[in-house]
C-alpha cells in the first residue's frame, strides 16, 4: 500500500507522509499515552515497531504552487469518481416499493409499478414508474377518444355467416387493424369445421289443407334431419320443472311434438329436455311476453348441439391435417327441431284444445297445453345441409415485459346469422378499440405490462363457440399452463338499465372492483353486485374456457333487464344498428357511453391482471363452494351409512384444500414479489387452481364440460346432489353404483386440487 501511495504522490512531485505512534510510558491504570510523529515515507521505512533510527534529518523538497494545485485537482477527481461509483451502487440496491395483494388480490392505488428487471440483478426494477391509479386514468382518457358506433355500423354491414366470403373479408380487415395498431405480433388460425345450412324446411298441420305453419329462413343448426308427426304439447320454456308441471297435470309428451317459447335456457337444452321425455320433435317460437316489439313473422336462429365446438370432432381440433375418426358428439339431438315465428305459433292455438296450462303460463299466447285425442297433428320436415367450411380466428398480442409466456385472452365472436349487431358487431368493436387503446398505452404512455394480452376474433360462434373451442382443443396441452384468464366481449351491450355477469369464482372479486369503481348515470353498478350473477350459458365461449380447459373466465352484459331476452332482436335477422339504438331511446350519446363503460370494465380487468406482481385470482373463493357442497350432503349421512358409505374422506379433502389456501396466503406474505423467480413460482400455483377442478376421470370427447362445479355430466357436484336427493324423494330412482363412483371421483378431484395448491410434493402434509 505504501508503494502505491508513493507512486501516486510521485506523479505530483511530492512525498507521501505517514504517521507513526509509539508508547512513552504505561500508566498505573493500564492506559497508555502515545506520541504521534509525522514521517516521510523513507523515514517510515527506516524504523520498525515504533523505533526511530537516529539518522541525519532529511530536508524535503519545497512544494511549488503548481504541485499543490495538481494535488488538489487529483484529490477532487478521485472524490468525484468515488462518489459516482457509490451513487450507482446505491441506486442498484434500492428496493422497489410494492404492495402485494392478498388472497383476494386487493391492493391500493399506491402500488409503485415497474415491469422490467435488471439484466444483472434478478430483483432490480427499471426506472419506469407507473401507479395503478394513473393506469386507470390513462385507460379512461384514451377510451373517451374512441368512436365505437362507427365500428359497430361497419361490422354490421351485411350478412357474415361463419365461413362465408364476407366473414373472411372481415377477418382480413381485423388482421390489418391489429397490424395498424402496432401489436407485437398478428397471426391467423385456420380450422376446417362442419356446419349446417338451411334448406327446404317446412312445418305444417296434418289437416285437410296441409296448412303451412311456417317456412322461415331461420333454422336450428344441428337438428336431426327427417320428417316426423305428432300432436302438439305446449311446455312453456322447456325447463325440467316445466315438464314436471305437465306430468303433474297428467300430460305426457312421449310421442308428441313439443312447442316451447324461446328464452331462459338455450335451444339445445330445451331440445335435450324434450327428447329425454320421449318427444319426437320440437318447435321454438318467440313469445311477445319475452320479445316485445319483435315482428310477428320473425323467427329466431339457433343451434341444438348441447356441447361446444365442432360436434363432428369432439375433444380434438378441426385442423386440416387431422385424421377425423368416424365419430360425432353425443350431445347432438336425435329429433328434428324447427324455429317458427309468433304468427306460426298462433296457428296452433286452435289446435291445442285439451288441458289448461298451469296458471303462471297463461300470460303467454297459449291458454291450453295439450291436444285432444281427436286433435290435429303437426308435421316437421327438416333437411339441413351439412357443409365443410374453412374458418379463421384472428389473433394479436401485446407482449409482456417480464413474463411474456403468461397471458390474458380477450375475445369476441365475429360471425352472425345476418347483420348480428349485438351478437357480433358490439363485441368486435370493443375488441378493436381495446387493442388500440392498450397498444397506445404501451407504445406511447409507458405502460409495461408484466404479462401478455392476446386479442382474439373468433369465427363460427353462432354454432356454439366453434372457433374458440377448436383453438382450445388445438393447444390444450399447454394453454392451461400459460393462459390465466379469458374475458368474453360477446353481446356485452344491449341496453343501459341493468348489469349481468357470469364468472369464475377466481375472477368475481376482480370484476366487482372494476365495476363498482366505474360511473354510469342510468345504472347503479355499486348496488347488489352479487345478485347480478347468472350461470354461464351453454353456448357462451367463456364456458368453454373454464369448463373445458380450466382457464378462469368471465362474461358480462349491460342490458335493459326486462325479461330473459331484454333485447328482442337478439338472434334474429332484425339485429341491426338502428334497432340497437332504439334500446337506448334513440340516444346515440347514451349508447356510446354504455359501450365505453363496457370497454372500461374489460380494460380494467386486463390491466389489473397484467399489472400486479401477484396474479389477482381469488383462490380462497372455492373454500366456500366446497363448504356449501359438503353442507348439502350432511342431511343424507344416515341414509349413506345404511349403504356402508361415509363422507369422512370428503371432509378430509375439503379440509386439506382449506389448509392449502391458508398456507398459500402465508406464502404470499413471505414471498418477495420483486424476486422474479419467486413471483413466478407463486403465480404458477395460483394458475393451477381452476384447472384442478376439471375431473380427470371423464373423457373430453364424451364429457367436454369436465369442471366439477361449472360443468355438466354425471361427474359434477350437481349430478351427485341430484342422485343422492332421490334417497329422500324417490328411492327407486337412486343409482347406488353411480353414486359410489361419483363420491369417489369427486373426493379425489378435490384432494388433487388441494395437493396442487400446496406446491411441491414435499410440501404436501395430509393424512388422507
Amino acid at each position: 500500500m505504501n508503494h502505491a501511495r508513493k507512486t501516486i504522490f510521485n506523479v505530483f512531485g511530492a512525498e507521501p507522509l505517514s504517521y507513526t505512534r509509539f508508547s512513552l510510558a504505561r500508566q498505573p491504570d493500564g492506559d497508555s499515552s502515545h506520541v504521534e510523529m509525522k514521517l516521510s515515507a523513507e523515514e517510515e521505512e527506516g524504523g520498525e515497531n515504533g523505533v526511530i533510527d537516529h539518522l541525519p534529518p532529511r530536508i524535503g523538497k519545497a512544494r511549488s504552487h503548481r504541485h499543490l494545485c495538481c494535488a488538489c485537482g487529483g484529490a477532487a477527481l478521485l472524490f468525484l469518481i468515488g462518489f459516482l461509483f457509490g451513487y450507482i451502487s446505491f441506486r442498484a440496491r434500492m428496493p422497489q416499493v410494492a404492495t402485494c395483494s392478498n388472497g383476494a388480490g386487493s391492493s391500493s392505488d399506491g402500488i409503485l409499478y415497474s415491469s422490467e428487471y435488471s439484466e444483472t440483478s434478478n430483483n432490480a426494477p427499471s426506472d419506469q414508474v407507473l401507479y395503478w391509479g394513473d393506469l386507470k386514468k390513462l385507460l379512461a382518457g384514451r377510451l373517451t377518444k374512441a368512436k365505437f358506433q362507427d365500428k359497430i355500423r361497419s361490422m354490421s354491414s351485411g350478412s357474415h355467416e361463419a365461413g362465408s366470403i364476407r366473414d373472411e373479408v372481415l377477418a382480413n380487415d381485423i388482421h390489418e387493424q391489429f397490424e395498424l395498431y402496432k401489436l407485437d405480433k398478428v397471426w391467423d388460425d385456420e380450422h376446417y369445421v362442419r356446419l349446417q345450412a338451411s334448406s327446404s324446411n317446412v312445418v305444417s298441420l296434418d289437416d285437410a289443407r296441409n296448412t303451412i305453419l311456417d317456412a322461415s329462413s331461420a333454422f336450428v343448426a344441428y337438428s336431426k334431419n327427417g320428417e316426423v308427426s305428432g300432436k302438439p304439447v305446449f311446455a312453456n320454456y322447456g325447463l325440467k320443472e316445466d315438464f314436471k308441471a305437465l306430468l303433474d297435470k297428467g300430460i305426457v309428451v312421449n310421442g308428441m311434438v313439443v312447442v316451447v317459447r324461446a328464452g331462459s335456457i338455450t335451444f339445445a337444452e330445451k331440445v335435450a329436455n324434450a327428447e329425454a321425455r320421449g318427444a319426437v320433435g320440437v318447435l321454438i317460437y318467440p313469445d311477445p311476453l319475452d320479445y316485445k316489439n319483435l315482428g310477428e313473422t320473425v323467427a329466431l336462429f339457433g343451434h341444438a348441439h348441447l356441447g361446444t365446438g365442432d360436434p363432428y370432432t369432439p375433444g380434438f381440433p378441426s385442423f386440416n391435417h387431422t385424421q377425423f375418426p368416424p365419430v360425432q358428439s353425443s350431445a347432438l339431438p336425435g329429433i328434428p327441431v324447427a324455429s317458427i315465428s309468433r304468427s306460426g305459433a298462433q296457428k296452433l292455438i286452435s289446435v291445442l284444445d285439451g288441458s289448461d296450462c298451469p296458471t303462471p303460463w297463461q300470460n303467454t299466447i297459449f291458454r291450453k297445453c295439450a291436444t285432444s285425442p281427436s286433435g290435429t297433428n303437426v308435421r316437421l320436415r327438416i333437411n339441413n345441409l351439412l357443409v365443410e367450411k374453412k374458418i379463421l380466428n384472428i389473433f394479436g398480442v401485446i407482449k409482456g415485459f417480464v413474463e411474456p409466456d403468461r397471458y390474458v385472452v380477450i375475445g369476441a365472436q365475429r360471425d352472425a346469422w345476418k347483420t348480428g349487431t349485438v351478437k357480433a358487431a358490439v363485441g368486435t368493436a370493443l375488441l378493436l378499440e381495446l387493442a388500440h387503446t392498450l397498444s397506445e398505452m404501451v407504445k406511447t404512455d409507458g405502460y409495461k405490462p408484466h404479462r401478455s394480452v392476446i386479442f382474439a376474433s373468433w369465427s363460427a360462434g353462432e354454432f356454439g363457440a366453434v372457433g374458440a373451442t377448436e383453438w382450445l382443443e388445438g393447444y390444450a396441452a399447454s394453454l392451461h399452463l400459460k393462459a390465466f384468464a379469458y374475458i368474453n366481449l360477446d353481446a356485452a351491450v344491449s341496453g343501459s338499465r341493468a348489469f349481468r355477469f357470469s364468472s369464475s369464482p377466481l375472477l368475481k372479486k376482480l370484476l366487482e372492483e372494476a365495476v363498482t369503481e366505474a360511473t354510469f348515470l342510468p345504472l347503479n353498478l355499486r348496488a347488489g353486485f352479487a345478485g347480478q350473477e347468472v350461470p354461464f350459458r351453454v353456448d357462451d365461449a367463456a364456458r368453454a374456457f373454464i369448463a373445458c380447459s380450466g382457464i378462469p373466465a368471465i362474461s358480462f352484459s349491460i342490458n335493459n333487464g326486462l325479461g330473459t331476452y331484454p333485447y328482442p332482436y337478439f338472434g334474429t335477422a332484425e339485429d341491426s344498428p338502428d334497432n340497437l339504438l332504439s334500446a337506448f331511446g334513440n340516444s346515440a350519446d347514451l349508447m356510446e357511453n354504455a359501450v365505453r363503460l363496457a370497454a372500461e370494465i374489460a380494460g380494467r380487468l386486463a390491466l389489473r391482471l397484467t399489472h400486479d406482481r401477484e396474479l389477482y385470482l381469488d383462490y380462497k373463493s372455492y373454500d366456500s363452494w366446497l363448504h356449501n357442497f359438503v353442507a348439502k350432503l350432511l342431511p343424507y349421512q344416515k341414509e349413506m351409512k345404511k349403504l356402508g358409505l361415509d363422507i369422512q374422506w370428503l371432509f378430509q379433502a375439503r379440509g386439506d384444500f382449506t389448509r392449502a389456501t391458508t398456507a398459500l396466503t402465508q406464502d404470499v406474505k413471505n414471498t418477495d414479489l420483486d424476486d422474479r423467480d419467486a413471483s413466478r413460482l407463486l403465480n404458477d400455483r395460483l394458475m393451477k387452481v381452476e384447472y384442478q377442478f376439471l375431473s380427470p376421470y371423464v373423457s373430453p370427447k364424451d364429457s367436454p364440460f369436465r369442471h366439477i362445479f361449472l360443468g355438466s355430466g354425471s361427474h359434477t357436484v350437481q349430478a351427485l346432489l341430484e342422485n343422492v336427493g332421490f334417497l329422500k324423494t324417490n328411492a327407486s330412482a337412486f343409482d347406488e353404483d353411480l353414486f359410489r363412483n361419483q363420491l369417489a371421483f369427486l373426493t379425489w378431484t378435490i384432494q388433487g386440487a388441494a395437493n396442487a395448491l400446496s406446491g411441491d410434493v414435499w410440501d404436501i402434509d395430509n393424512d388422507f
